[in-house]
């Protein structure tokens, strides 16, 4: 029997999922630790679970391992520890280290955590990868400005996704971000050179330190232009051939990559792009199960439960390759204004959701490809992100049906706001 605790500060959907999911593994005992109280489980992880502790703060590693503590009696021992959000990975590695349970090190996982350190790490190995700096003042941001040139990207050493992330295109928007949130010694700030290209991700798994089995899906168009955009709506791709010479140069860059930031076993996530020339870079990589419904893209692309085969490898060191069977992609409905303009206070996305234009048609055209939907109901606010207010997951064999499904999505489904 494996007895295991998953950490996680807040019980949303797709965490339960997760959570559920490693809880009915056979030969799991598995207890969470969570913010969230007794009362707050959801019925189904009440019917899973064999064991619950709250803290105040989730993502505190002082908290996290009074949690495991508590929950050791409870479960007989404690082989492993386990949470799939970005910000716990760094603490949860603490909490191992302290405790001497099994998994990935503080060390190994603030090399995917801090992008900075990783960014250095990757160079060091001959990795491609963007030129950076982590400055901690006005003056270190204008010196990286002077050596690279614009246009830059801006972004939180500990960020996740595009979140907290701007692109700057000339000095004027160099000094307008300065004079809002200038960088200190407390606070820096990771400025990188802007990668210009095509951006897609690597999804891969790796055990004992060797790769074996990885998904490239294509973003289209690029999140941070999708977020510098309010009219564009974002679409992500799996194709269903990844072995091409078009990844070619990832398959390489990818496992050395893994190698120099100290993986041994483990699920990643990793953004690169491809530039104009053919070449590849490294953007960042996260040691954790991929956002933004890739997971279930993943799943319905190899006929499988992901999140049962990354529990499976994480609790139990078990991995069978799955085989790609289809070809999947999602199209994310951003809310928009009738006219394609901002709030009247310039805020994007102000507003509520008042109408889904084109459904009737594309459902009647494009119904037998869609495996997933959450569509915007009337009143719902706009998230505010590129991922925009729902989604809808397509799914064929051939790619490029795929890849017309998103074309006339992208174009031909609006959601509106009022």
């Amino acid at each position: 029997m494996t007895n295991a605790v998953f950490v996680a500060p807040y019980l949303l959907e797709a965490t339960v999922r997760f959570i559920d999911t490693a809880a009915r593994l056979p030969g799991v005992r598995l207890g969470v630790v969570t913010q969230e109280s007794d009362a707050g489980l959801p019925p189904v992880l009440r019917e899973s679970l064999a064991a619950h502790w709250r803290v105040d703060d989730a993502l505190d590693p002082v908290q996290i391992a009074w949690g495991v503590e508590g929950l050791r009696p409870r479960l007989g021992g404690i082989d492993r520890l386990m949470g799939a959000l970005e910000q716990l990975q760094v603490p949860l590695g603490q909490v191992r280290d302290a405790l001497g349970i099994r998994g990935m090190d503080a060390a190994t996982a603030a090399n995917f955590r801090d992008k900075a350190r990783m960014k250095d790490v990757l160079r060091a190995a001959g990795v491609p990868c963007a030129r950076h700096r982590l400055a901690a003042s006005a003056d270190d941001a204008w010196a990286f400005a002077t050596e690279v040139g614009f246009p830059l990207v801006v972004k939180p050493p500990a960020g996740a996704g595009a979140r907290s992330t701007y692109r700057l295109d000339e000095p004027d928007a160099l000094r307008d971000w300065l004079a809002a949130a200038a960088p200190t010694p407390g606070d820096p700030a990771l400025l990188e050179e802007f990668l210009v290209g095509e951006e897609h991700s690597f999804d891969s798994i790796t055990v004992d330190g060797e790769l074996r089995w990885y998904s490239v899906s294509d973003y289209l168009p690029t999140p941070l232009e999708v977020l510098r955009n309010p009219w564009m709506q974002w679409a992500v791709l799996l194709p269903r051939e990844v072995d091409g010479p078009q990844y070619a140069g990832i398959r390489e860059a990818a496992p050395a990559a893994l190698r120099a930031l100290g993986l041994r076993t483990g699920l990643t996530h990793m953004e690169w792009f491809r530039r104009p020339d053919g070449s590849v870079a490294v953007s960042e990589v996260a040691a954790r199960p991929p956002g933004a419904q890739i997971t279930a893209m993943l799943s319905y692309a190899h006929d499988v439960d992901f999140p049962k085969v990354w529990a499976q490898l994480m609790l139990l060191d078990e991995f069978t390759p799955p085989q790609r069977r289809w070809a999947a992609g999602t199209v994310y409905l951003r809310g928009q204004h009738p006219s394609g303009r901002v709030g009247g206070d310039g805020k994007v996305g102000e507003g509520r959701v008042a109408a889904i234009l084109g459904l009737d048609e594309l459902q009647a055209e494009l119904g037998h490809l869609v495996v997933e939907a959450r569509l915007p109901t009337p009143g719902q606010l706009p998230s505010g992100t590129y991922e925009g207010e729902g989604w809808v997951i397509v799914r064929h064999a051939d790619t490029a049906v795929v890849v017309e499904a998103l074309r006339r999505l992208t174009g031909g489904l609006r959601v509106e706001l009022a």
